[in-house]
């Protein structure tokens, strides 16, 4: 009896070890872009993070931004790529930053095509703006907290990413864009496109990565080590390198190690931000 009580519990704590091993954690970023280029973007990075870390990473996104960040607050996910997570509220949740995308300075925007008539914030006023999602803290909460500390009321108009916000843009269904500096620039060279840009916010950090308490220190560190080290290695560097040209972002873009610290400016937003966008 002794004895198969010991078998038994030899064999429930190789399964365990077994599926510890085996264990695959979400991963979940921002959908910058549509599903196709943010998994275009996101899974040979990934790919090259697990291998290295030996931490299996799967990435898990939605039809829209706001659809993916439903899983993150869901806690359906253990590592993201995010700027959602710095509210006083959703700071609670203990994610732990550990990295963020080299080069860093990104500008909150609002623009319209080259040839608009719109050359002033104020000729905005009651049009419909596009936006990629509510959520968007550089894209949307940033230009918008802006337009209403002018008194320019205007329409939101969510695309659900930001390269459909453009597309409202340049098919005339919206006067101006809010968006990223970054992802403005990288649109306009992909898609020969010209941009009249009315305002640009203060710098802030690109996107943080982050993972959730619930990840074990051994995975953490393991992962947050590929990913900073990534451009180090010729393969990861070449990896970066074609998935940022994909996308239109610098293709010399890298991940460098993080803490909460470098994040400052956007937690000090929500201590004047409107109410609405807290």
């Amino acid at each position: 009896m002794i004895r198969h009580l010991i078998l038994a519990l030899s064999t429930a704590l190789l399964a365990s070890s077994s599926l510890a091993q085996d264990a695959v954690y979400r991963f979940s970023p921002v959908n910058q872009w549509d599903i196709n280029k943010t998994a275009a973007y996101w899974n040979p990075i990934i790919n090259y993070v697990s291998e290295k870390s030996g931490v299996k990473l799967q990435l898990k996104i939605g039809r829209t931004s706001a659809d993916t960040t439903s899983y993150v607050l869901a806690q359906e996910v253990e590592f993201v790529f995010s700027n959602h997570l710095f509210s006083p509220e959703r700071e609670k949740l203990g994610w732990k930053v550990f990295g963020r995308r080299q080069p860093s300075e990104i500008r909150g925007a609002i623009a319209v095509p080259a040839d608009s008539p719109i050359t002033r914030i104020e000729d905005l006023k009651d049009a419909e703006v596009s936006f990629a999602g509510p959520e968007a803290f550089i894209g949307y909460k940033l230009p918008y907290a802006y337009l209403l500390s002018r008194g320019v009321d205007i329409k939101p108009v969510f695309g659900g990413n930001q390269n459909a916000a453009f597309a409202q843009l340049f098919a005339g269904k919206t006067k101006a864009v809010g968006s990223n500096s970054q992802l403005i620039e990288g649109y306009a060279a992909r898609e020969n496109k010209k941009f009249r840009v009315l305002w640009t916010s203060e710098p802030y950090h690109d996107l943080a990565l982050m993972a959730s308490a619930k990840v074990p220190d051994k995975d953490f560190k393991a992962v947050a080590d590929a990913f900073s080290s990534m451009h180090k290695d010729p393969r990861g560097k070449d990896i970066l390198h074609q998935a940022s040209a994909d996308v239109g972002i610098p293709t010399d873009a890298y991940f460098t190690a993080a803490t909460q610290a470098d994040f400052a400016n956007y937690r000090k937003f929500y201590q004047s931000a409107p109410a609405s966008l807290r």
